[in-house]
């Protein structure tokens, strides 16, 4: 991985008509490496990635890709860079085949290279078998893949991934996590959006939690966690009006709710001495607390922490 920056953004702002989508965010992106974009629908991910991929023009700030300013540049951007939309945009009429030996042919492959290249990714994306049917006939993970395959018939020194698996099954998730780490491993640069906490966890190297258009916090996995402390304590309470009241006092530091189950979580260090002062704070008399469990913080805490939001669910 190279200290220098594969993408750099300086106070990057948009609005449309009176709502501001980016407000000022600023990205740096080392060159080889994977960068999760996180955040909830509307944060202004995919707006980032429109800038970043020349698609829409900044209203402030400034922003390089591959060297290239994204607004005097975009020609060059252009030529440097991959992107796969939050939907696969390929030819549902054409072969997988037909589908990527078009897409070499408009990047100005020679026809006998086109039909290499395509033989190559259908390969590498274990798609050679189907390469003959209609993309119509092809599940949602196979549609992906295809997807991919088309922004890869050059070698792009960046890639955009706009919320890659999205609408997938957790087999066809997994094995799309497979090949974005094969390309990042191969020197590739990834930015990626996401909703899926687990996702940014398990493939990013720096994970940037856009919330209302600012970037709300910015590090490693580990060390996002750490600015919510080590620990979620979950307390079951003893009854419905228990649970109301101890989620009411709590009020902004409970970070999880299950009101199915009566269980509310609140952030803690892990020590003895904290989860004490907790217990004793929410149950003096010993009688509200039916049980409690300790448990690893996760993205999903730290998210729910850094944007004010409550995760109330249905379990665990």
């Amino acid at each position: 991985m190279s200290d220098e920056p594969a993408i750099e953004a300086v106070g990057l702002r948009k609005t449309y008509g009176p709502a501001t989508v980016l407000d000022g965010i600023d990205l740096r992106v080392p060159k080889g490496s994977v960068f999760a974009l996180l955040g909830p629908n509307g944060a202004g991910k995919t707006t980032t990635v429109r800038i970043l991929a020349t698609l829409t023009r900044p209203d402030g700030g400034s922003a390089r890709v591959a060297g290239h300013d994204v607004v005097t540049q975009a020609r060059q951007v252009r030529r440097a860079i991959s992107l796969t939309g939050q939907y696969a945009a390929v030819d549902e009429l054409q072969t997988g085949t037909e589908n990527l030996r078009m897409m070499a042919r408009l990047r100005r492959l020679p026809r006998a290279r086109a039909r290499e290249r395509a033989a190559e990714l259908l390969e590498r994306f274990e798609l050679t078998e189907a390469g003959g049917r209609r993309v119509a006939g092809y599940s949602g993970g196979m549609r992906r893949r295809l997807d991919l395959a088309c922004g890869l018939v050059t070698d792009p020194e960046v890639i955009f991934l706009d919320e890659p698996t999205t609408g997938l099954d957790p087999r066809s998730r997994r094995a799309m996590w497979d090949l974005v780490a094969e390309l990042a491993a191969g020197g590739v640069t990834v930015l990626l959006t996401t909703q899926y906490l687990e996702e940014a966890d398990r493939l990013a190297d720096r994970i940037a939690l856009l919330d209302n258009g600012r970037i709300v916090a910015e590090g490693t996995a580990t060390e996002l966690k750490e600015q919510v402390n080590a620990s979620r304590l979950d307390l079951t309470m003893t009854d419905a009006p228990t649970f109301d009241a101890a989620a009411h006092a709590l009020r902004d530091r409970v970070i999880y709710l299950d009101s199915t189950r009566r269980v509310l979580g609140v952030s803690t260090d892990g020590s003895a001495a904290h989860i004490r002062a907790l217990l004793d704070e929410i149950d003096p008399t010993r009688t509200t607390v039916e049980r409690f469990a300790v448990r690893d913080t996760t993205l999903d805490d730290v998210f729910l922490a850094l944007t004010g939001q409550i995760k109330e669910t249905t379990g665990v």
